[in-house]
């Protein structure tokens, strides 16, 4: 293979295009390079470097019984993508993104309260220790069977290997509570962020 080295590439008098491969072959694009196509949109493969990727998100399916003062490890057992297959969702229940950079990572937890006041906690646990985490103080007035939801989110590096993200829960209510299965409501997700 051999290299060409130029400032600019014109097409010959005549022509207003330039063709680079042929038919289905592919453009490869160095990695960390800038590409502008100005006010062309080409169909291009970028590579990983270049994509908000390794990326998931999955939900909890079913409801479980939280014990009050208990911690517990959501777990986030229904995929609803997992592009490049770094999350465990039948055993830990674990992110372990394969490219190292920083990632976007964010959890929705969800409380039956039933007319109850009480603390909910949702906590992000890289390798063990907590990175991000946020609280909900529900109301004791609201009637009946209702659902109370937190987020937390925030940006986490990972090297790529061994580093690893969990979600985790939490609640003071005095009684087990519902914590619910809905994959809008318990869901657990991250994306690596390009060029960070």
């Amino acid at each position: 293979m051999s290299t060409l080295e130029v400032n600019t590439i014109t097409p010959i008098s005549g022509s207003n295009d330039v063709t680079l491969g042929g038919s289905s072959k592919n453009i490869k694009f160095a990695s960390g390079t800038t590409v502008d196509f100005s006010t062309n949109t080409p169909t291009t493969t970028l590579s990983p470097t270049m994509k908000m990727v390794p990326a998931f998100e999955a939900s909890k399916s079913a409801d479980v019984a939280v014990g009050s003062g208990v911690t517990l490890k959501i777990s986030a057992n229904t995929e609803k993508f997992d592009i490049g297959g770094c999350y465990d969702n039948s055993t830990n229940y674990r992110f372990t993104p394969n490219v190292a950079g920083k990632y976007y990572c964010y959890g929705s937890f969800a409380y039956n309260v039933n007319n109850a006041q009480l603390r909910i906690t949702g906590e992000l646990r890289k390798n063990g220790s907590s990175t991000h985490a946020s609280s909900t103080l529900t109301s004791a007035n609201g009637a009946g069977y209702e659902d109370v939801i937190g987020y937390t989110g925030g940006i986490v590096e990972f090297n790529g290997s061994s580093d690893y993200l969990e979600f985790f829960t939490f609640h003071n209510s005095g009684n087990s509570r519902d914590l619910r299965g809905s994959s809008t409501r318990t869901f657990f997700g991250a994306y690596r962020l390009i060029g960070a």
